[in-house]
């Protein structure tokens, strides 16, 4: 959404100043722009419809740095892992997503359809690397759900500009709700060497979701084909998602060109999800959520060097309450530019 980037724009400027220090081994950070939607390639407008997130990754952190305490806590109660070859990251978002109902031209949407609701956020995370086999990930995001979250004017706005109809059902979104996921996932990679500097991978993984916002347990797993693949652990997306960092080290590219093909499934256990369970302390709109639900995936990556990277891919998501009448399907464009 062109405000949301005019406002990043503008706090881009702070975040390097806080976050590159001399303090870090290298010079290397990256910005991240995800957009996920399901109107890029599917002629659709309901579900998850909307996310938009940047993402600030931090050069690789010295181990004589102060900046290396928090890793140094977590590896020291197992969380994250001990290793000859370790590179270790910060990660700074910000986000927003968007969901609606099936009909968005109801002023009064039915009852029986998931609610209308925005997620605006912010958060820190912290990614370690070891000895290129093993990706460790906690995140912690806090934000709001609401009208505060400004959900309304983001679609509205944007429908508008394109000229297409706006949605009607806004006033009966979920209240406004401060909310907070704290994260933990875990990756391994298994990777096979081919001729010609090509490998195929398999990168699985498991994790855990602790908050109001939403609180679940998943398992997946990504198969990927390329050049380069040590490189990263899989494209950026906005949670809940499969892959999920914008983790990337050009110390580990054999030559400057690199490029993937990935497909992938996860399986998530829900125990709370806000945007179908509702608002926790308020009466609001919600439905019955179904417990389990899954994710298939697939897409494109290519990359030059630190310099820039461009990832496509697409999303089928198994239905997330009772009654939803089909699988909802998103696309994502990640853009990615190092400096």
């Amino acid at each position: 959404m062109p405000h949301h980037i005019r406002a990043l724009r503008r706090l881009t400027p702070l975040l390097l100043c806080l976050l590159a220090a001399p303090a870090f081994a290298d010079d290397d950070g990256r910005i991240t722009l995800t957009e996920e939607n399901d109107s890029i390639y599917f002629d659709d407008d309901q579900a998850y419809t909307q996310g938009f997130e940047f993402v600030y990754l931090g050069p690789d952190v010295a181990a004589d740095s102060g900046w290396a305490a928090p890793f140094n806590g977590l590896t020291g109660i197992g969380l994250f892992g001990n290793g000859s070859e370790v590179s270790r990251r910060y990660q700074v978002i910000f986000g927003q997503s968007i969901f609606t109902p099936e009909d968005t031209s109801l002023e009064d949407p039915e009852q029986d359809d998931r609610p209308y609701a925005g997620w605006t956020y912010g958060g820190l995370s912290f990614i370690q690397d070891t000895d290129r086999r093993r990706l460790d990930h906690l995140e912690l995001l806090a934000g709001i759900v609401g009208p505060a979250a400004q959900g309304r004017p983001a679609q509205n706005d944007w429908h508008q500009f394109i000229g297409v109809d706006t949605a009607e059902g806004w006033d009966h979104q979920l209240h406004n709700e401060p909310g907070i996921m704290l994260t933990y996932e875990r990756k391994y990679r298994f990777i096979q060497p081919l001729i010609g500097g090509f490998a195929v991978d398999a990168i699985p993984e498991a994790g855990v979701t602790l908050g109001n916002v939403m609180t679940y347990g998943e398992v997946g797993t990504l198969l990927r084909f390329g050049r380069n693949l040590e490189a990263d652990y899989g494209p950026n997306r906005i949670r809940p998602s499969l892959s999920g960092t914008s983790y990337f080290n050009a110390d580990y590219l054999e030559d400057p060109f690199g490029f993937y093909f990935y497909v992938g499934a996860q399986g998530r256990a829900v125990a709370q999800n806000i945007f179908l369970d509702g608002n926790t302390f308020r009466d609001s709109r919600d439905v019955d959520k179904e417990i389990f639900v899954g994710d298939l995936t697939g897409g494109v990556a290519l990359f030059w060097s630190n310099s820039v990277k461009l990832d496509a891919g697409f999303t089928y998501r198994t239905q997330e309450f009772e009654g939803q009448d089909e699988n909802a399907k998103f696309a994502n464009i990640n853009l990615t530019v190092g400096f």
